[in-house]
């Protein structure tokens, strides 16, 4: 039997704000407290400093680098002979020293900082945004319910489970190779990596919001389970989402720099990448082990800063740790 009320759409509003206050903190909100939470977490402060720095040096970094990142201004001195073992390595002009190509690899490595952000951002938001599409459409369906919303939710997910079946190095590396070495290439194969991750977690997250006791109340108000599921379920599903997405950067970095040094990357290898400095240091270790040890910290320095924020924001958002 549907209850008619006047106000029904502002009663609903009020239980969803409702459902995602916590009772005994006066009205702080889910985000206020997580923030609060994450001021006091010292992993999400010098991750967050990590990233901080990561993105001012890539954003602002290659407008004040000393040298161009293509330039080869060691061969063009003579000060770099790669074909008899002489590559400088870091002094006061140079800090990181020159690469075998006599470039400077300081300003390689802040320019390709950049690119690393780039291909980290857009592939993460690529697999966020087809992976939400996927995971909503399933999760409004087995909210809905029917035969038809059983068949939708079903045919999504055996969709999702073949994707999470192969390794998914593999599954990107497959991808790249069939497009070609881009960076472009680079971006959706990454992406692609991630869409069932951000799908089973939105579809997840929202059939157990369809339970809380503001979609069962909001139903007995005879509120649309369509209209529940876009203007509440959605957004209160959110949160896990955002959290998988910062660890996500972290992993796209790390399979974005492996395809590059798999040569899946930019085929222009002028042009600086993190991973491609890994692979063009390779021949050079027992010369210039630096040319290998810049780039690969680099990465495994971007990484944990993303890691540790994003388990940080998880810590904070767990129901279960918020007492």
């Amino acid at each position: 039997m549907t209850v008619n009320l006047g106000r029904k759409g502002e009663k609903i509003d009020r239980l969803a704000e409702l459902a995602a206050v916590r009772d005994d903190e006066r009205g702080v909100s889910l985000w206020q407290e997580a923030f609060r939470r994450l001021r006091r977490n010292p992993a999400a402060i010098v991750g967050a400093v990590i990233l901080v720095i990561f993105v001012l040096v890539a954003l602002v970094g290659p407008f004040f680098v000393p040298y161009g990142p293509t330039d080869s201004i060691g061969i063009r001195e003579g000060l770099v002979r790669s074909g008899q073992g002489i590559i400088p390595g870091p002094s006061g002009e140079h800090w990181l020293g020159f690469d075998h190509q006599g470039r400077d690899v300081f300003s390689r490595m802040v320019v390709g900082a950049r690119q690393t952000l780039l291909v980290g951002v857009v592939s993460t938001l690529i697999g966020l945004a087809v992976g939400a599409v996927i995971g909503g459409v399933a999760g409004a369906a087995a909210g809905l319910g029917g035969r038809w919303g059983r068949w939708i939710d079903s045919t999504l997910m055996r969709f999702v489970d073949m994707l999470l079946a192969l390794p998914s190095l593999l599954l990107a590396v497959s991808i790249a190779a069939l497009l070609g070495a881009s960076l472009t290439t680079v971006m959706i194969a990454v992406g692609v990596v991630s869409v069932p991750v951000f799908a089973r977690l939105l579809r997840g997250s929202m059939i157990a919001q369809s339970n809380s006791d503001y979609v069962l109340a909001a139903t007995s108000l005879g509120v649309r389970k369509s209209k529940i599921a876009l203007t509440h379920v959605v957004p209160n599903s959110l949160a896990p989402v955002i959290v998988q997405a910062t660890l996500t950067l972290a992993t796209a970095i790390i399979e974005a720099a492996a395809l590059s040094f798999l040569g899946l990357g930019n085929p222009d290898s002028r042009v600086p990448e993190w991973g491609v400095m890994l692979a063009d240091a390779q021949p050079y270790l027992g010369i210039r082990p630096g040319l290998a040890i810049y780039p690969a910290v680099g990465i495994i320095i971007t990484a944990l800063g993303f890691t540790l924020l994003g388990e940080a924001m998880r810590e904070a958002l767990d129901p279960k740790l918020r007492k």
